[in-house]
């Protein structure tokens, strides 16, 4: 396989389970973050794909990036994005990194504990905050909550798909020390329902999530641009949301994901809780702490 044809899903950005570049979104930035979008999915779709070895994946991954650099011919997803970045002036790390993200997912298949997941998460969730904020000038004053509201997403997806990742691509982000923690492994993951045990390390993990959630609350507070301000202020409302799903509901056997009546009643929520926030800031309010706490 060497056109990136071959590798598409057909999955588009109104797929996905987080707005990507809706149109609280200015205008004249939706093309440029779609364009990211796109150079991510492409990616995302080689590591993911069914049949191709990891070599061939490895390899379109590798066209991808010298698309990213400039070279003429290699990729049109990384070509097209070499070209937004370098009009916006805006650094292909972000790009780069996420790269990194889809090389671990076709060589790594399991992760030992909390910690590695995380590290996995700033390869293939932060960098997409990070260069929406860059698009936007943002101050990197606000990364380390973009990053952990970046980081919850990327778990509450795992935890949603984790019983697909593994049946299909044999792929477990589920860490392997909470699994041996309940006495089990990840074979667990392969039941139509899941076992008191496995429900345990669900939640455990959605708690966790629920903390990174409470750090990047303060996140939408620390955004100049108000219509972008609102759209992570939406994104919030709908985490917090599925991470008490995930509490509650078995992801192997119950649906996670929201109702388009109930996302549209998040979001509202979530823009009216930002929109209220920044007019009393207005007001003379304390700014937020948006380093988050560590503990």
């Amino acid at each position: 396989m060497t056109d990136a044809a071959h590798f598409a899903s057909g999955k588009g950005h109104r797929d996905e389970n987080f707005p990507v570049a809706s149109r609280l979104i200015k205008p004249a930035l939706r093309a440029p973050m779609l364009a990211f979008y796109r150079f991510a999915r492409a990616a995302d779709d080689v590591a993911d794909h069914a049949t191709a070895s990891a070599e061939e994946k490895l390899a379109q991954l590798a066209r991808m990036e010298a698309g990213l650099r400039g070279e003429q011919g290699a990729s049109c997803h990384g070509e097209a994005l070499n070209a937004v970045l370098r009009e916006r002036g805006v650094t292909d790390q972000h790009a780069l990194d996420l790269l990194e993200a889809f090389r671990r997912d076709v060589t790594k298949h399991r992760y030992a504990d909390w910690a590695e997941l995380m590290d996995y998460c700033r390869y293939s969730a932060s960098p997409v905050g990070r260069f929406v904020l860059d698009l936007h000038g943002e101050s990197q004053s606000i990364w380390p909550a973009n990053d952990a509201l970046c980081t919850a997403l990327q778990v509450i997806n795992h935890l949603q798909d984790c019983a697909k990742d593994y049946r299909a691509l044999d792929r477990v982000y589920v860490p392997l020390d909470a699994l041996a923690s309940q006495g089990i492994g990840v074979e667990a993951l392969g039941e139509d329902q899941a076992s008191l045990p496995l429900r345990n390390v669900l939640a455990g993990l959605a708690r966790r999530t629920g903390t990174l959630l409470d750090r990047s609350r303060v996140f939408a507070s620390g955004i100049a641009d108000r219509r972008l301000a609102l759209e992570v202020g939406v994104i919030q409302a709908l985490a917090e949301s599925l991470a008490s799903r995930l509490l509650r509901r078995d992801p192997l056997s119950e649906r996670v994901h929201h109702h388009p009546l109930e996302v549209v009643g998040l979001a509202v929520r979530g823009g009216l809780r930002v929109a209220v926030g920044r007019r009393r800031r207005m007001r003379g309010s304390k700014q937020p702490d948006l380093h988050g706490s560590r503990g």
